[in-house]
């Protein structure tokens, strides 16, 4: 339990850290309001799930018989986050532009979600090197598997309906200098403290 409470923990912090998708989601909302998120943070969700079929299972047998391969990945994972970390600290704040425009397609919003999800390299990098440290090759790997990318999958949906409801009350405060640093310094500094984490962390 408490494997999967820290794997929820920086699961949430990936998800909520600035990016793509995110963006995607504030733009949805400011201009076609809540409901007009939806199917792109669904495209987004569902993408998740490709994602991490590919890169986790792929590299699931390997892991399971193979302790180096473990530990090299295991640092690449908190090289990585702390490659994250650096690089949110430093971001410039994103302005979050208000459109006026007809209104997408259902179709479209899911399928536009679902292809920046996949070409999105924060979540590779997420289930290649940093979702194996919270299995136990153990125990039956397709299990874990399913349990922890739905969990990821609803952590998708959760928070970027709560950034969607936000977004209009948020937009100036997000897009100004100080409420966009502030939340880049956060966001960044706790992917650091977490690559660090990572790194000293036994199998």
């Amino acid at each position: 339990m408490e494997n999967y409470l820290l794997f929820v923990l920086i699961a949430s912090i990936t998800v909520l850290s600035p990016g793509p998708g995110v963006i995607l989601t504030l733009t949805n909302a400011i201009s076609y309001g809540n409901r007009g998120a939806i199917c792109g943070i669904c495209g987004i969700a569902f993408g998740t799930f490709i994602v991490a079929g590919i890169s986790a299972t792929s590299i699931g047998v390997i892991l399971a018989t193979s302790s180096i391969a473990f530990s090299i990945l295991k640092y690449i994972g908190a090289a990585y986050l702390i490659y994250l970390g650096i690089k949110l600290w430093n971001a410039p704040v994103t302005a979050i532009e208000e459109k006026m425009q007809s209104k997408k397609g259902k179709k479209l919003q899911f399928l536009e979600g679902l292809t920046l999800q996949l070409t999105n390299p924060k979540a590779v990098f997420f289930f290649m090197s940093i979702f194996p440290q919270f299995v136990d090759f153990s125990k039956d790997y397709s299990s874990q598997f399913v349990f922890f990318v739905i969990t990821y999958s609803s952590l998708v949906v959760i928070i970027h309906v709560i950034y969607a409801y936000l977004a209009k009350k948020s937009r100036k405060w997000l897009s100004s200098q100080k409420g966009g640093k502030r939340v880049n310094r956060l966001g960044g500094g706790t992917f650091i403290f977490f690559g660090i984490g990572l790194a000293s962390a036994s199998k």
